[in-house]
């Protein structure tokens, strides 16, 4: 018997215009929108207002603008002439192709729009069953894209972005519930507002909640102000989703795109860095808060993160907690809420995932693909098929599918 095949990370690439077909009337002025330059009566391009705090990422490729290996690509991303506009600012300027790519050479990214880099299995839903029928897959949890890019400090706007993706989510799963499980995304700037769409999203059906690992105006979600949502979750058994982010308009705490150390941005170090720098000390901190002593039954998943670090990270802070677990307000070890509380999604080529489940437990683990965006693979299911051949059967089951199912408690 074949196994359940359930990819337990993917993603949609949002059409451009959701925002404003979504968007209450009041908000659409403001909508998130990805344009082209509008040329004035000379033909020259007008030019958009560009975001009003320049980031360190900015910054950065402003000093390295005039280096020679730097130029062609340069070139290449403003000649797309494509903009990533959020409450009328520019946030991005070219380089949006590459929030796809799986499907494409990555060398031709630069010269690529949004949609021309996007496969259509990315937003259309017979496309992404067609898709999933193809390579033998039951069904997949998607994550947004452009919502994991933008940013605003205005509650009200915040949580109407959010809602108006969720409206088109809901659109996106159409007849296929039991093959697409989406992911909410709950804007948590008004946590009245944050409890309003969660209850909305679990009566729609929605399988998980994605979580920023950072804070929201200044709050950690373990602030007590966020315990409602948390009861909620608790209640309706779904995971609170720790997912990696971008933002462009200001540096993130722990910042990865740019390091002290690099002497010019670095692709490999940003791509293969970066989650990991979000996802493990969010994971931490919510641990060494007594979150989860608070909120015993709540699940959270690491993801697009790797898994091979679980051991060690619970390792190092059992290891430290036995200095300091005097001071601490936890109950248990932190290895304990690790195992208990938190799961982890493999990369499709991890190569430890037998000895992470001896040492974590073999409930905690299941894959995810990342498709379609540009550090993903086209073969990921071959990937993670190969990775997982000398497990046992069982654990090979728990990993491709039946980890997933009852994590998001699928009825497939």
């Amino acid at each position: 018997m074949e196994p359940l095949i359930i990819d337990g990370d993917s993603h949609v690439l949002e059409p451009p215009d959701l925002w404003d077909e979504y968007l209450e009337p009041e908000f659409r002025p403001r909508a998130i929108r990805i344009t082209r330059s509008i040329p004035s009566r000379d033909g020259e391009s007008r030019g958009i207002r560009p975001l009003m705090v320049r980031s360190g990422a900015q910054a950065v490729s402003e000093q390295l603008g005039h280096l020679p290996e730097m130029a062609l690509e340069i070139k290449a991303r403003l000649a797309a002439d494509e903009h990533l506009i959020i409450d009328r600012q520019v946030v991005m300027s070219g380089g949006l192709s590459g929030l796809g790519g799986a499907e494409t050479n990555r060398a031709d990214l630069p010269y690529m729009t949004y949609l021309e880099s996007a496969p259509l299995a990315s937003f259309d839903t017979a496309e992404r069953i067609k898709m999933f029928n193809e390579k033998g897959i039951h069904g997949g949890v998607v994550f947004p894209t452009i919502g994991i890019l933008w940013d605003s400090d205005d509650p009200k706007l915040a949580d109407a972005y959010a809602r108006a993706y969720n409206r088109w989510c809901t659109d996106f799963v159409g007849e296929y519930p039991h093959r697409i499980y989406p992911m909410a995304h709950i804007a948590l700037h008004d946590p009245e507002l944050a409890l309003a769409e969660l209850r909305r999203c679990l009566k729609l059906g929605f399988k998980g909640v994605f979580l920023p690992p950072e804070p929201v105006l200044g709050r950690s979600p373990a602030d007590p102000v966020f315990d409602p949502l948390w009861h909620e979750m608790e209640d309706a058994g779904i995971p609170l989703c720790l997912h990696v982010i971008v933002r462009f308009n200001r540096i993130l705490e722990n910042p990865t795109r740019f390091s002290s150390l690099l002497i010019e941005p670095n692709r490999t170090y940003a791509f293969a860095m970066g989650a990991t720098f979000q996802v493990i000390p969010a994971m931490a901190s919510l641990i060494m808060t007594g979150f989860f002593d608070r909120f015993p039954r709540l699940k959270l998943l690491c993801v697009e993160a790797g898994a091979g670090w679980a051991p060690y990270i619970a390792h190092r802070l059992d290891e430290k907690y036995e200095m300091f677990g005097y001071a601490e307000k936890t109950q248990l070890e932190p290895s304990e809420y690790m195992k208990r509380n938190v799961y982890y999604v493999v990369e499709p080529r991890e190569q430890n995932i037998d000895s992470i489940m001896d040492l974590m437990g073999e409930d905690r683990f299941l894959w995810g693909s990342d498709y379609p965006h540009v550090d993903s693979s086209a073969d990921s299911l071959e990937q993670i098929k190969a990775s997982v051949a000398g497990l046992s059967d069982r654990r090979r089951r728990l990993i491709l599918g039946e980890n997933a199912k009852a994590l998001y408690q699928l009825e497939v």
